[in-house]
């Protein structure tokens, strides 16, 4: 019996938490103790915060069952809820803490596929010639600046029409917009491509739902995802964005850090179109990622 005459595993407003928590005391994994433990607490704490009604609730659920519903082999709706409301950004920047000047590390997305195949330099990854065209190239590097010799890139973009290829299986060329590269001994990479273009995360489900209730867009600014990666590196994440683009400011999934925001620029220069074998005119995107040391 309590101070106040119930009993310890009775049902109490203001001990729900502690109710809940007490009954995880015979955890298999402390971890997994100490994580729910958390939530538990957190939960408990914002409903008695915001005091939902029945039905509000029942909405939440129905919010939660619809978004697995959407799931499939190409579709993570969960991965969208957690992108749009910062999490996965937040996990991401717990995860790769980097020092200062080393390339920084943004969502890797739904839509990343393992088996891309591989290039050589100067390679195009637009495989229906679609789009404005854009050569990337750059260096990978040490901390110090060496050249690193063996680092692979891993990239892959929406098309002209804000589309990945796996999400038109029918329409676009298989790995259409996808590309591996390994640098030789100078660390430098190019290839040819599209420019980038915004596009709607996918919003004709529930996440999507939500975001119009709360009034925001579904949009994120143009960007082209890379995985670099090298023997004796932390592996990084990352995208490069497009610094003129409408919502650069208002990423739908907060991806954006200012180290990753650069100039894409065109050129009218009919000889080095020829020369790279892309039409004129056409745009340049130049980075340098710089990999940090295993610890």
């Amino acid at each position: 019996m309590t101070a106040d005459g119930t009993t310890q595993f009775a049902f109490d407003e203001a001990r729900s938490a502690d109710l809940v928590v007490a009954a995880m005391t015979g955890a298999k994994n402390e971890r997994l103790r100490q994580v729910m433990e958390s939530v538990t607490r957190h939960l408990h704490a914002v409903v008695k915060e915001v005091e939902p009604t029945e039905e509000e609730w029942m909405t939440a659920i129905k919010f939660l069952t619809e978004t697995g519903h959407m799931c499939t082999e190409w579709r993570q709706e969960f991965i969208l809820f957690s992108d749009t409301f910062g999490v996965s950004m937040l996990v991401d920047a717990i995860n790769n803490r980097k020092p200062s000047g080393a390339t920084e590390t943004t969502v890797l997305g739904p839509f990343h596929v393992a088996s891309s195949p591989l290039k050589k330099m100067g390679d195009t990854i637009n495989l229906e010639d679609k789009g404005e065209p854009l050569i990337v190239s750059g260096m990978v590097v040490d901390e110090s600046g060496k050249p690193i010799e063996g680092a692979m890139l891993d990239v892959w973009q929406a098309n002209s029409e804000g589309f990945y290829d796996v999400q038109q299986k029918d329409i676009q060329p298989d790995m259409n917009l996808r590309g591996r590269f390994v640098t030789g001994a100078d660390g430098r990479y190019w290839f040819r491509s599209s420019k980038p273009l915004f596009y709607p995360i996918p919003h004709d489900g529930p996440v999507g739902a939500l975001l119009r209730n709360l009034g925001r867009h579904p949009y994120r600014p143009a960007h082209i995802h890379f995985i670099v990666s090298a023997p004796g590196y932390q592996p990084i994440v990352t995208h490069l964005f497009d610094k003129n683009d409408p919502y650069l400011a208002s990423d739908v999934v907060f991806g954006v850090k200012d180290s990753l925001v650069c100039e894409i620029d065109q050129h009218d220069d009919p000889g080095r179109a020829v020369e790279i074998g892309l039409q004129n005119p056409f745009w340049s995107l130049q980075h340098e990622f710089k990999l940090v040391r295993e610890k």
